[in-house]
């Protein structure tokens, strides 16, 4: 994959990609690499007048539904209304948002990022013929997994410690559901990418002061949205990616590049742990895996 690129991806033609929160950021960018290379991509997003919007300049190969991955009731239905989809790639996600709750009460960070997702991707799970990918961070180094207070009802809130604690479960996601297909003999496998730090939106709110800051270091430090998105497209696309593969770029400190198979920590690795956050997600969810 030595400096891989998205002119890499190969056709893909006949093949149909899910992209949550594709209407901006790392999603659009991937939607539209993925639909330049044949794919259908549904752009799955909270707001489709955005979605529309990126859709007109993509062309016939994408079509915008509406997806709220903070409410489970829009997940539910999104998930209902597709047939069959060869890659499900969960993109979305909120960061270091100030404490507020989904729809059904999760706090915003936990409830987007990794129960949403967690909940879409058990929905889909039989119509999924190849992959799913789920997007992390370098922040997962600084998450902890409460699972008796997940959703910080009983601890002070701290968003960016709520933020890594996201996107560890991600990671904890990722590796659990790997091993449960394969212990099912399933040939679907289960992928996590992260961007390095990428210029998007995502970093203009928190709603605070830190978005002026993170703005300043978008311009000076941070890649492109374009190669950012390069460890998720790898993860998505290519034909040689291993099931429980962590992608993430190849540069100092995995901040920027092209991607690579990249380490993550040992809470990430912690099987217990995983085992038992999976059960409290379909707990919470009320979304239980079956593995054919």
């Amino acid at each position: 994959m030595t400096k891989w690129t998205a002119a890499d991806i190969a056709d893909q033609q006949g093949r149909t990609f899910v992209v949550t929160g594709a209407n901006s950021g790392l999603g659009e960018v991937a939607a539209r690499a993925l639909a330049k290379a044949g794919a259908h991509v549904v752009l799955a997003c909270r707001d489709t007048t955005k979605g529309d919007a990126v859709a007109r300049t993509i062309g016939d190969n994408a079509e915008v539904r509406r997806l709220d991955l903070a409410d489970l009731a829009s997940v539910r239905d999104f998930a209902a209304g597709i047939d069959s989809v060869d890659v499900l790639v969960n993109n979305a996600g909120v960061m270091a948002v100030p404490r507020r709750k989904t729809v059904d009460g999760f706090e915003m960070q936990i409830g987007t990022n990794h129960l949403g997702h967690f909940a879409l991707t058990g929905l889909l799970l039989a119509k999924i013929t190849d992959r799913i990918v789920t997007m992390s961070s370098t922040a997962h180094k600084m998450g902890s997994i409460d699972l008796d207070d997940l959703n910080w009802e009983n601890r002070k809130y701290n968003r960016w410690s709520a933020y890594g604690q996201s996107k560890l479960a991600n990671l904890l996601f990722t590796y659990e559901l790997q091993r449960r297909l394969a212990a099912a003999g399933s040939s679907v496998k289960a992928v996590a990418a992260h961007p390095g730090y990428a210029s998007t939106n995502l970093q203009a709110h928190t709603e605070s002061v830190q978005d002026k800051l993170m703005a300043v270091g978008n311009r000076i430090f941070a890649q492109s949205a374009e190669m950012g998105a390069l460890p998720m497209l790898y993860a998505a696309a290519a034909p040689d990616v291993a099931g429980g593969s962590y992608l993430g770029p190849d540069g100092l400190f995995e901040q920027r590049g092209h991607p690579k198979v990249v380490g993550s920590n040992d809470k990430s690795r912690d099987e217990k742990t995983a085992g038992a956050l999976w059960s409290l997600s379909e707990n919470l969810t009320g979304v239980e895996y079956t593995f054919a």
